[in-house]
């Protein structure tokens, strides 16, 4: 079967590794173009350029997917079938409707639930107790496509962005692998989404990733560990950023404002909206993530002042 892979980051580096050790050899991958990143900005690739060099795979890096040259490119190369995997270019209908088995998509979540950008991280903020991961027939909307495998895992109240993703690319593997036997045997079965329950993953602002300590501590909570590793959570001490890695919720409710340092007993407790959070791991500007203890020996912070400001 003649495969093109279309994705970017890591989450796709790894479904594009795992294809290949079931055997399935793409014969183009399609990445977005390199970007300049670092303080040199030097123009660097993302991890499935990285991985389709390694095995010499062809790779394409059109800006777009709507011109006539890609679509030329398309029906040049081919395949009999297209894998969409966190590629962040839209698939126009023109190039949807070239290969004979169209173009199949994995998502990480349970559709309809978290259509859009930030499935990982929302089904982490909003407290869902599972999510999974989706391989859908692609059409012209956003994650609106039949499904054609559902697979679910566990969220715990541990899991990062990081660590939920590595289940999740895990279950997408193995997924694809059904779903390309079916492909092959010519019984693949698709159904249509839901009507009801549908919710969308919208993209992660730069604004949000700052803590609003207004909110629940349950909420703060949750936020610290959905950012990771991509985003991470911050707040403001005299105007200075501090990176917020891993907190604990606590069921101290004092009359202190949300923000307000209210223990620094070899912890770093600060009150939120409802109940607090006692911060672990944390970083300074110009340091790496150390404990709170550790952070408390070498930086100052006060009882009773505010973070946030």
């Amino acid at each position: 079967m003649r495969i093109i892979f279309c994705g970017t980051p890591d989450f796709a580096a790894q479904h594009l590794q795992g294809i290949v050790k079931q055997g399935h050899y793409p014969v183009a991958v399609f990445t977005q173009p390199d970007r300049e990143s670092g303080r040199g900005q030097k123009l660097s690739f993302c991890p499935t350029k990285q991985v389709a060099l390694d095995l010499a795979i062809p790779v394409y890096q059109p800006a777009t997917l709507k011109d006539d040259a890609t679509e030329i490119l398309f029906q040049t190369l081919k395949a009999d079938i297209v894998i969409v995997v966190a590629y962040g270019l839209i698939i126009p209908a023109s190039i949807l409707k070239i290969p004979p088995y169209g173009c199949i998509n994995v998502h990480a979540s349970l559709l309809p639930r978290w259509r859009g950008a930030a499935p990982i991280q929302r089904a982490i903020e909003a407290g869902d107790d599972e999510t999974g991961v989706t391989i859908m027939q692609m059409d012209e909307g956003l994650d609106t496509g039949d499904m054609l495998q559902t697979y679910t895992c566990s969220i715990s109240a541990q899991d990062t962005a990081k660590t939920l993703a590595d289940k999740l690319i895990a279950l997408g593997i193995n997924g694809l692998g059904d779903v390309l036997a079916l492909v092959e045997q010519n019984a693949l079965v698709r159904h249509k989404q839901p009507v009801l329950g549908v919710t969308y993953a919208q993209k992660i602002s730069k604004k949000e990733t700052f803590i609003n300590w207004e909110f629940s501590a349950t909420q703060i909570e949750r936020q610290i560990r959905a950012w990771q590793p991509h985003y991470v959570a911050k707040t403001l001490h005299h105007k200075e950023v501090l990176k917020i890695y891993q907190a604990e919720v606590k069921n101290t409710q004092s009359r202190q404002l949300p923000g307000t340092i209210i223990n620094l007993d070899k912890e770093i407790e600060i009150q939120c909206g409802i109940g607090s959070v006692s911060i672990k791991t944390l970083q300074k500007p110009g340091g790496k993530p150390i404990s709170s203890s550790e952070f408390l020996r070498g930086y100052s912070l006060t009882l009773g002042e505010r973070l946030g400001q």
